[in-house]
């Protein structure tokens, strides 16, 4: 198994499809409206059909997280590792029962567990990304602290991870949190596709000293998520339609897009395609 990249070909991939009984909650959670539970149920059955289709193994999560709608947002409570899976701490206290639950179906799937982080570390998924096999991109934020990324450290960095940290950007403050994800995702181990005007110059500085290119994300396709894409595979991406200026500018990079219709599970809650997911294994 390999996992410490985000753009190798998907192999397999754990989601959790929603559940009516959490949706009592959307609104404590930042949703923008009522969910409508079927529409929803579609909605992901569609999502995971494609990932399906792409080749992966899906494994999809059934154990109940009562009164929390963010858990459809696999991607958050922990962070899977060529060692074995580290148990995340979320900064959204309503999202604190999701790491052992979710760790608990992986165990179940035969991944072994590394780790996990203790308090006052707080760290949950969206603001970390695995660039290549030795680097982590980490982002300080509101829902990650700088013991929560030093507690990553200590877990990866004998294994030879560079973990790098950088300060997020505010913009709505905490109610309305931007993640790492939200701005940058991987295509290729030479190309990312991201939103340059909130990416810390210590990113882009990176990015340009190794190689890898940006496909830039217009003004008016980032609240719609345009940044947050999920890698199939090398140059191939599975993206929230709606946003076809973003969509042009990857194909013109030479990447293979395919879209799903995200209204309910990922407009509404503020999650894309790679919140929907935690890849396990890529080629």
């Amino acid at each position: 198994m390999t996992i410490q990249n985000g753009y190798g070909t998907l192999r397999r991939v754990y989601v959790r499809p929603p559940d009516p009984l959490s949706w009592p909650a959307w609104r404590a959670y930042g949703w923008h409206e009522e969910p409508d539970a079927s529409a929803a149920e579609r909605e992901h059955d569609d999502f995971r059909r494609i990932l399906t289709d792409a080749g992966a193994e899906v494994v999809a999560g059934a154990a109940p997280i009562p009164g929390d709608p963010d858990a459809i947002y696999a991607y958050d409570p922990t962070l899977p590792t060529d060692r074995g899976l580290i148990l995340l701490r979320p900064g959204k206290e309503g999202r604190r029962s999701e790491p052992d639950t979710v760790a608990g179906e992986l165990a179940a799937a035969g991944i072994p567990h590394l780790g996990r982080i203790e308090a006052p570390g707080i760290v949950e998924g969206g603001d970390l990304c695995f660039l290549d096999e030795r680097t982590l991109l980490a982002g300080i934020g509101y829902r990650t602290n700088e013991e929560g990324l030093r507690q990553i450290r200590s877990l990866l960095e004998p294994s030879g991870v560079e973990v790098i940290t950088f300060d997020l950007p505010h913009r709505r403050g905490p109610r309305e949190c931007l993640h790492l994800l939200s701005f940058l995702s991987p295509l290729d181990a030479d190309l990312v596709v991201g939103y340059l005007p909130l990416m810390p110059v210590r990113v882009v500085q990176l990015l340009a000293a190794r190689g890898i290119g940006v496909v830039e994300v217009p003004d008016e396709e980032l609240d719609s998520m345009g940044p947050n894409v999920l890698a199939l595979g090398p140059r191939r991406a599975l993206a929230l339609d709606g946003n076809p200026e973003t969509r042009r500018r990857m194909e013109a990079a030479g990447v293979q897009v395919h879209t799903y219709a995200g209204a309910h599970i990922s407009r509404n809650g503020d999650g894309g395609p790679t919140c929907l997911t935690r890849p396990l294994d890529r080629a």
